[in-house]
């Protein structure tokens, strides 16, 4: 089951997102959902991060390139 979310875009915003959705064949809902949907990905991985840093630093790891060299 979906719900219908209303957002408020400009002009500019709007146009921009009927252009990407006829170069890319998508739906200006699809486009919508997927953006949506990385956004809470990545701020879901901001805060495992945030929360996780404090265990990193004390096994050792000081930067993101410490943990990718493990």
């Amino acid at each position: 089951m979906s719900d219908t979310i209303t957002i408020r875009l400009s002009e500019k915003e709007r146009s921009k997102l009927e252009s990407t959705s006829k170069k890319t064949s998508l739906t200006v809902s699809q486009l919508v959902r997927e953006a949506v949907r990385r956004y809470l990905a990545v701020e879901r991985f901001r805060e495992l991060r945030a929360e996780t840093i404090s265990y990193a630093e004390r096994a050792g790891f000081f930067t993101d390139e410490d943990i990718l060299e493990k």
